[in-house]
């Protein structure tokens, strides 16, 4: 396809990409400040500002290997065309209006990596897919929230043992203030690794229409625009989402909260390092059940959990479905 004629096609894809990106950022604000809502630390209005903060500066602090893992890591992007990056994203962008709509705490982050896998499939088979970057990917699934749960949990026991001889008001006191750090670290993590992941996906396009000469990179402009509509993203916020993640899990006081985010930050900054995209959804999920279950097991509400639980298994293939579907529709008119 010729880059010049394809131009006004790659400008709407460019902007559907950056509206996923700002979806994200509200359909995940949850993610970076429901255990701080929660706890009742800030205010939901503040939160959203404090949380979109630290989303945006997060390029300052990470690499790039998350996009490269999405832009070139999942499926071929030898046979990545426009129409393929308007499927996936479509796929992933129906499936979190759902989810959203319904509450649901689904991963944005799978739901892409499913549009991505059913758009090359629809096109060319099992042939479009890298295998070692979607299973790597599929690991992940299970991986994040189940080392999110063990270090939430770790960090509860260290802490409690720490202050075994403060009195409970000196403990809330002291955790009141430490969740803004944890918070802080949590949405730069949320940041860094779930941006990424639509940079990855504007950069591919630009690198299979010719943008990006011989070799795939991610330019500057893409990275700050990604940024900026996932942190626009978190100012709105996801209020229902808030809800489920914040007190329908597990109740949770400032000391937890700390635990839960920090816990989460760790998992994120590792994964985001090793360029593996995660879902930052899973991650805090897991940390907040962590802490729940370290108080006694049944302070969790496991039914809930598990309804979330079957959300994230389903997400990949619905996405991917939705996905194929657009990409055979929208291929009848193209």
């Amino acid at each position: 396809m010729d880059a010049t004629l394809a131009f006004p096609l790659l400008a709407g894809l460019i902007a559907i990409a950056l509206f996923f990106d700002f979806l994200n950022g509200l359909h995940d604000a949850a993610n970076s400040i429901a255990t701080i809502v929660s706890t009742r630390v800030l205010r939901p209005q503040y939160a959203v500002v404090w949380a979109a903060f630290f989303n945006f500066i997060a390029f300052l602090f990470f690499g790039l290997h998350v996009a490269e893992t999405l832009g070139t890591g999942i499926i071929d992007p030898n046979i990545v065309t426009p129409l393929i990056i308007f499927a996936a994203l479509m796929g992933a962008i129906v499936w979190n209006i759902v989810t959203w709509i319904f509450g649901i705490p689904s991963s944005s982050s799978h739901a892409l990596v499913g549009g991505l896998v059913g758009a090359g499939l629809a096109k060319v088979g099992f042939s479009s897919i890298v295998w070692s970057g979607l299973l790597k990917t599929a690991g992940a699934i299970v991986m994040s929230p189940l080392i999110g749960f063990m270090l939430a949990l770790f960090l509860v026991l260290i802490v409690s043992w720490i202050f075994v001889r403060q009195t409970p008001f000196a403990v809330d006191r002291t955790f009141r203030v430490l969740q803004f750090v944890s918070a802080s670290l949590y949405s730069l993590g949320h940041g860094g690794n779930d941006a990424q992941k639509t940079m990855g996906i504007i950069a591919v396009l630009l690198y299979s229409q010719g943008y990006l000469g011989g070799s795939f990179h991610v330019p500057l402009w893409v990275v700050l625009s990604c940024q900026t509509a996932m942190a626009l993203g978190t100012l709105f916020g996801g209020w229902r989402i808030v809800h489920t993640m914040g007190s329908k899990i597990t109740r949770l006081n400032p000391m937890q909260g700390f635990c839960a985010e920090t816990g989460g930050a760790l998992t994120l900054f590792g994964a985001t390092w090793l360029g593996i995209p995660v879902s930052t959804t899973h991650t805090i999920t897991g940390a907040i059940i962590g802490v729940g279950a370290a108080r006694r097991v049944s302070a969790v509400r496991w039914g809930l959990a598990g309804n979330i639980v079957v959300a994230w298994v389903i997400t990949l293939p619905a996405a991917a479905l939705i996905s194929a579907l657009f990409y055979c529709v929208a291929g009848l008119f193209n």
